[in-house]
């Protein structure tokens, strides 16, 4: 940069802005070479687990250390730490069948599920299965919610079906649907037969509604609450970590059962209301329901109109008889209404980055 104005800025250079996209000769530094085994000076064998990289007087960013850990001598235990220069271990740019994963995922301990889903597209598909399978399946499922259906599709191909059962099992019903959906349908009811009877008997459920409406697009596990319940109750169970903020903004009131497709739908509860009240204040004392809630066929756009229309983050779907079937969040309705393959866009600017290496990621030459 050479000028800095109020209406211009002068550069020099060339920006190079196409997407990246990996050539053959070329490791991704971080993705590829942590928890690749090398061979060391001594003949014995070591992982890495750190890497260090400098700049030359070209201002070129070069990988001039490696962190290795050697193979423990007994089971269970890990072998000693050395730091070796990167021409003094040889392996580095091999290609390892079964890799593992353990200090990449290690890095990857803290993303949101979302950002982990963003990493594992730009890996290389050999590289994603090796992260897929040490990830537990509850992780597993929260990254798959998050991912283009292409690649949802991939990796529940590559797990054995007992696994992906219980992958599936752990995902959101509706998320689980539209996965299934999309899988060819001897396969789908390969895995639904082998899902437990009410979890499969949600899915099926879900599977029946058109993909563009209110029953598509709905759970059928919001937080559902007897009229008899206290705020306390109510309170108590909206706190679920394991619940996203749209569904834990309500509690929806009903006579039981309490199981979608539930009694009699009275109303709901907003978050709100619960904490304006004393804890031992009935539910059902202060339920809201005002408005002609949507039935599973309406429309997106219907739904979409009441969302912004009564300023909610969630709403009941209901049939002609009043019972609750589920819920319909703002984030499902937002996924439909974004532009086909907004997945696969970088959340900050809008724009493709698959494969695109950021500050944290390099590459490393033959």
């Amino acid at each position: 940069m050479t000028s800095l104005d109020s209406g211009q800025i002068i550069t020099t250079g060339v920006l190079n802005v196409r997407k990246f996209e990996q050539r053959r000769t070329e490791t991704l530094a971080i993705h590829e070479l942590l928890d690749r085994t090398v061979t060391l000076p001594d003949g014995s064998l070591g992982t890495i687990y750190d890497l260090a990289m400098v700049q030359d007087s070209r201002r070129d960013w070069f990988i001039s250390d490696l962190a290795v850990q050697e193979a423990g001598k007994r089971f269970g235990r890990r072998g000693p730490q050395h730091v070796f220069e990167w021409d003094e271990v040889s392996g580095v740019t091999s290609d390892e069948t079964g890799q593992g994963a353990t200090h990449l995922l290690a890095m990857m301990d803290e993303m949101r599920a979302a950002d982990l889903a963003n990493a594992l597209r730009d890996l290389t598909p050999k590289r994603r299965v090796e992260v897929v399978t040490e990830l537990d399946d509850e992780r597993l499922a929260d990254v798959l919610e998050e991912l283009p259906e292409k690649f949802q599709v991939e990796i529940l191909g590559v797990l054995d079906p007992g696994r992906a059962v219980d992958v599936l099992t752990e995902m959101d019903p509706d998320d689980a649907a539209d996965l299934l959906a999309e899988l060819p349908v001897a396969t789908a009811e390969q895995l639904l037969a082998q899902m437990e009877p009410e979890d499969a008997e949600d899915v099926r459920r879900l599977l029946s509604y058109e993909e563009r409406t209110a029953g598509g697009m709905m759970t059928t596990e919001p937080v559902v609450l007897p009229a008899d319940a206290t705020i306390a109750e109510a309170l108590a169970r909206i706190r679920n970590p394991d619940l996203i903020p749209a569904l834990a903004s309500m509690a929806y009131v009903c006579r039981s059962p309490l199981e979608t497709p539930t009694g009699k739908f009275l109303g709901v509860v907003h978050f709100q209301a619960l904490l304006r009240e004393p804890p031992s204040t009935l539910v059902g004392a202060i339920v809201d329901n005002g408005i002609d809630w949507p039935r599973p066929g309406a429309s997106l756009q219907h739904v979409a109109n009441l969302l912004a229309a009564y300023n909610m983050v969630a709403l009941p779907v209901v049939d002609e008889n009043s019972h609750l079937l589920g819920a319909v969040t703002i984030d499902d309705v937002l996924d439909h209404l974004l532009p086909e393959g907004w997945r696969e866009s970088d959340p900050d600017t809008g724009q493709s980055s698959v494969g695109e290496p950021g500050a944290e990621e390099v590459t490393a030459h033959d």
